[in-house]
């Protein structure tokens, strides 16, 4: 596959983590972006991405949900599970380089101004009431260090004469 780009890459990891259980929406592969650069890209550069993916069989569109096919869930299962989203983006595009294309194939990607709209979805729905569900869950802060030897009861009465 060629030319190989972060976004090629970026874009194939939120599909398979918004495509796990069913076909994902414009909408939800746009909150995986989010969630895993912290960011959206252009609708342009998405585009296009979109399209190099689909071009080469990476992605499985039906009725206007994304899906991953074979070739590409084999790119994106067995990344390591403690690396950093950078480290993942980086397996993910050496493998997509290793990745022999099938050929082209018919692309039917979404529209700029399709991607337009679900990023305005997307970020409306952030601003709302509503909870995202992609959205990792914030960790409960620690208030009361642990002392060493807190778990030990104090030694016996009998104990402590014999000693």
């Amino acid at each position: 596959m060629h030319p190989l780009h972060d976004i090629d890459a970026l874009l194939l990891l939120a599909l398979a983590l918004a495509s796990k259980r069913r076909p994902a929406e414009l909408v939800e592969a746009i909150a995986a972006v989010d969630l895993l650069q912290g960011a959206v890209p252009p609708e342009a550069k998405l585009a296009d991405s979109f399209e190099r993916l689909s071009a080469n069989g990476l992605i499985c569109v039906e009725e206007g949900r994304f899906a991953l096919n074979a070739a590409s869930l084999a790119i994106v299962t067995g990344l390591p599970k403690k690396a950093d989203t950078a480290e993942r983006i980086f397996e993910v595009r050496q493998r997509l380089g290793a990745h022999v294309g099938q050929g082209e194939q018919a692309a039917a990607v979404p529209t700029v101004e399709q991607l337009n709209a679900a990023i305005l979805a997307h970020r409306a729905a952030g601003q709302g009431a509503g909870k995202n569900l992609l959205m990792p869950k914030p960790k409960p802060a620690e208030t009361e260090k642990k002392r060493a030897g807190h778990w030990r009861k104090p030694a016996s009465a009998a104990r402590r004469r014999k000693g």
